[in-house]
Order: C-alpha cells, then structure tokens, then sequence
C-alpha cells in the first residue's frame, strides 16, 4: 500500500496508509451490494401494493420524476453516508476505510458533494475505467473527485497507532471541561497535540493562537482555561475522559 504523507497547515507531518485500488473496488462492490438489495425490497413493495399500475398512467415526466425519487437512496448514497458517518459508507465501513482532507482535517459537505459529482461520470458512466486509471496512476491513489475535492481515501488499519500517541492517564477523580470536545476525531486530536507539543518546543506562540482560534471555531468551545497551555492540556485530557468513557 502507498503512505500517503500530510504536511498540515500548522507542517505537522502525519504519514497515513492510502487504501489501495484493490480495497476501494470491494468497497465498491459491497455498496452496489447495498443498492441491489434496496432495489429488490422496492421492486417488491411496488410489485405488492401495485402502484405501479397507477404510475404507468401518469405522462411520462411525472413517471421519471416519481422513479428518480424512488431510487434516491441510491442515487445520492455516497454523498449521505459520507456526510453523516463523516467519510464512510457502508462498504468503508466494512474495510476499515475513510475519506479525508489531504491537509489531515475531517472532510466537509462541500468535499463530499465534489467527490459525488465526480462520481457520476468517473465510476458510473464508463464502469470505473476513468476512476481505475486514475487512482493507478496517481501517488496517493486519489481519483479525479478526490483531486478536485483535496481529499483522499485512507486505511483505519492503524487507528490503534493513532490511539496510542492521544493516550493520557487520568485522575479517578477528573473532572472534564470541555465537553464539546467530542467534535474532534482522534486524528483531529493527534494533530493538535502534536502541533501544540512542537510549538511549545520551539516558543513558536503565533501557531498556538491559530490553533487555538481553529480549535474554537470548529468545536465552538469557549476557553475557560487561561493561557494557550492549559487550554490544550486540559482539551486533550477531556478528548480522552469522553472517549475512554464511551
């Protein structure tokens, strides 16, 4: 498999394992397992209450747009999955795979939809040559939507690893702060501790204040802290009392 290596916006490097070509066709397959069996349960329900028979009287527009939002779950599949398992589909899922920004940051709506529109021309259209060739081709195995979105598709192979460097001992007694820390993801996390640790290590202040400001505005967490230190001391010891207590 190919390392996919980010340089964050804060030159943190993370090294991620890209999923291969091999794993992103099974993915594939097992949502278009997904759709055949959505397909078949409609198939059924119209076959059984026989609308059908009241569709096929309508003109023909009002026949397509009833079939078109029908047939939406599969239609715009990826792009609701992704959004609200927050890189994932059914078939990622399964393979332990997920959609990210190359800059390390959780993917937005916006990314997603990019990656769908791409979709309807890369994978359906030709059968997935274009989108074959591509992720072939390209060094972090990105498709032409994965390009045009700045995303890619990583293995959750290692999240152990990830773990493992976010890991903190906490008091029996601790009490949490910031409970809006669950918003972050544990690469999220990783990411902040290690650009908070090396800013620290060379008295880089600027990065903590862009940090923190980032943190906030995507959490919507209030320091109640004090300084910039025991703000992300206490932001990472919280990621950890919520998780660990999940």
């Amino acid at each position: 498999m190919n390392q996919l290596s980010i340089n964050t916006t804060q030159n943190v490097a993370i090294n991620f394992t890209a999923a291969s070509v091999g794993t992103r066709i099974l993915s594939q397959l097992l949502d278009l397992l997904v759709f055949i069996a959505y397909a078949v349960i409609v198939g059924f329900l119209i076959d059984y209450t026989k609308i059908d028979q009241v569709i096929e009287k309508l003109d023909p527009w009002s026949i397509g747009a009833i079939y078109i939002l029908i047939f939406s779950p599969i239609i715009f599949y990826s792009l609701l999955l992704e959004s609200i398992w927050e890189g994932q589909t059914i078939g990622k899922k399964i393979l332990k795979t997920k959609v990210i920004k190359i800059d390390g940051y959780q993917a937005g709506f916006g990314d997603y939809f990019v990656r769908w529109l791409f979709r309807l021309f890369e994978i359906l259209i030709p059968n997935g040559a274009i989108a074959f060739l591509t992720i072939v081709f390209n060094k972090k195995n990105q498709r032409l939507g994965d390009i045009a979105a700045g995303t890619a598709v990583i293995s959750l192979k290692n999240k152990i690893n990830i773990n493992h460097t976010i890991l903190q001992e906490l008091d029996d007694a601790y009490v949490p702060t910031y409970p809006l820390v669950i918003k972050l993801s544990d690469n999220d996390v990783r990411i902040i501790k290690e650009t908070f640790e090396l800013a620290l290590k060379t008295r880089d202040y600027g990065t903590l204040i862009k940090l923190r400001e980032k943190v906030i505005s995507v959490t919507g967490i209030k320091n109640t802290s004090g300084n910039d230190h025991d703000f992300f001391r206490t932001l990472i010891k919280d990621y950890n009392y919520y998780t660990q207590n999940m």
